[in-house]
């Protein structure tokens, strides 16, 4: 009970020190341990970077697609119709977009080894849209649209 009241008489600094250690003591040491995932290499939670590296090949990959057949106009809203298709296919069936392939990361489930299938894939594709839920991340390395899904983006 001193330690408790001590905290807040002690003043701020030492509240705040009691906390940051209370939370130190339930983080993990890194992404995915709680999951049973190694801290690096093969099966490893993809880095934030990566993922980022990952999207941003889709988008213009998809915006690229959609201007060769909306020439010499710009594709506008077109290009999230081939986004949504470029990314709920391949990772329904293969578990990687094709930014995702070639950064080395790849879309799995939590709870099998089964692939992710479309309604996994259509959730996260849809969630990724709201831009927040896949920005919002714990500290297992999954963003609320993995988390909603079930999956996990992991590294090869």
């Amino acid at each position: 009970m001193r330690r408790v009241i001590g905290s807040w008489l002690d003043g701020p600094r030492s509240a705040l020190s009691n906390a940051r250690r209370q939370a130190d003591e339930t983080r993990p040491k890194w992404r995915g341990e709680k999951l049973g995932l190694p801290a690096e290499g093969p099966g490893a939670a993809a880095s934030p970077g990566r993922r980022l590296v990952a999207f941003l090949v889709d988008i213009v990959l998809a915006a690229l697609i959609t201007a060769a057949f909306t020439a010499p106009h710009f594709p506008g809203d077109w290009s999230l119709l081939t986004w949504f298709v470029i990314t709920v296919i391949p990772v329904s069936f293969f578990g990687a977009t094709p930014g995702m392939a070639l950064v080395r990361i790849w879309v799995a489930r939590v709870d099998s080894t089964a692939m992710v299938g479309v309604p996994r894939a259509v959730l996260r594709c849809g969630l990724t849209l709201l831009i927040i839920p896949a920005v919002l991340w714990n500290f297992d390395g999954r963003s609320w649209h993995d988390r909603l899904s079930g999956t996990i983006v992991l590294r090869r």
